[in-house]
């Protein structure tokens, strides 16, 4: 088994797509996992001819595409918005900037983008939900635990309906588990997905990068999750092992800044084990892509994109066909 190594492109809007395609088949990647953004994917313009030139123009560079990525809406279903969305969201998303208006016309962007996926054969979308509850994460002034039970349940009352138009399109929503999203960790992982009753379109979007520095058991959530593991990305992060001056939360710190705790890496740079990472996938089956979401402040980012595909095509192995003692009887 031979999982096949994408970039997403998310972090190369500035580049034009064929750019990118350009870029990614000399850095030895197998295909793209299209970021909403820029020319990559442009869900308002994503009719069947448009889906077919995206298709050829990959085709012609020898790529595949396995995700269409829209985090930056999706942060807007179940999001409080303010003035930090307009400049994330396209302009017939955020409207007159009303926020239960920016909601619904980002709930009904999503069904598009998952519209837009089918057409492009593909049956993952991968993004971010947002959150009503992550500014009373810390707990204080107190937060009942009615409050955020409430949360939840607003949560799953905007995001049922993509999920049922998306079960209807077969095509599945990956939650990239992460700091402002209504799931962040395990356990808020599980709640969101009780919340949701369990449906079957929703899963996660696997990114080790944003558990590792929290203290959260990346590996265990592989386990914990195992029928829900529907995208990986492959992103490294480094912490300190001594007290910082800039802790967990960042201290309202830039990324690279001097005195950070923590600090995204290119792959095989920071202090994940991915070794640990590919026996708990091998294990529970995934034959997905491994998607290199490359993000380091400090490192040239197309030597870093090139020394990651090789990393991850090096760390990958496929999982053993025999049990172990098998070997020995005759």
């Amino acid at each position: 088994m031979n999982r096949p190594v994408t970039l997403f492109t998310l972090q190369w809007a500035d580049l034009p797509l064929e750019t990118m395609c350009k870029k990614a088949k000399a850095f030895g990647y197998d295909g793209l996992e299209l970021g909403c953004a820029g020319d990559h994917f442009e869900v308002i313009r994503a009719d069947e001819s448009y889906c077919r030139k995206k298709m050829a123009l990959l085709e012609k560079y020898g790529l595949k595409v396995f995700s269409v990525s829209t985090h930056l809406v999706g942060q807007a279903v179940a999001d409080r918005i303010d003035s930090r969305h307009r400049s994330i969201l396209p302009d017939h998303v955020w409207g007159d900037g009303d926020p239960e208006g920016v909601r619904n016309r980002a709930a009904e962007e999503i069904i598009r983008t998952g519209e837009a996926a089918a057409r492009l054969g593909v049956t993952v979308v991968n993004g971010f939900t947002g959150s009503p509850i992550w500014h009373l994460l810390y707990g204080f002034p107190p937060v009942p635990p009615e409050v955020i039970e409430e949360g939840f349940v607003e949560f799953a009352s905007r995001w049922k309906p993509i999920l049922d138009a998306y079960r209807k399109l077969g095509v599945r929503y990956a939650l990239e588990v992460h700091p402002t999203e209504i799931a962040f960790d395990i356990a808020s992982a599980r709640r969101a997905l009780e919340a949701l009753d369990h449906h079957p379109a929703f899963g996660f979007n696997y990114d080790p990068s944003h558990l590792g520095y929290q203290g959260v058991d990346y590996v265990a959530f592989i386990h914990t999750f195992a029928d829900r593991i529907f995208h990986v990305h492959m992103k490294d992060v480094g912490w300190s092992d001594a007290p910082a001056e800039a802790g967990v939360f960042g201290g309202h710190t830039t990324f690279g800044a001097p005195g950070r705790y923590w600090d995204f890496r290119s792959p095989g740079r920071g202090k994940i084990c991915f070794e640990e990472i590919i026996r708990a996938l091998n294990r529970i089956g995934y034959t997905g892509p491994l998607s290199v979401e490359w993000e380091d402040s400090g490192m040239d980012r197309e030597y870093g994109a090139k020394e990651a595909c090789e990393f991850v095509k090096k760390i990958d192995f496929p999982p053993s066909g025999i049990d172990f003692d098998a070997a020995f009887e005759k």
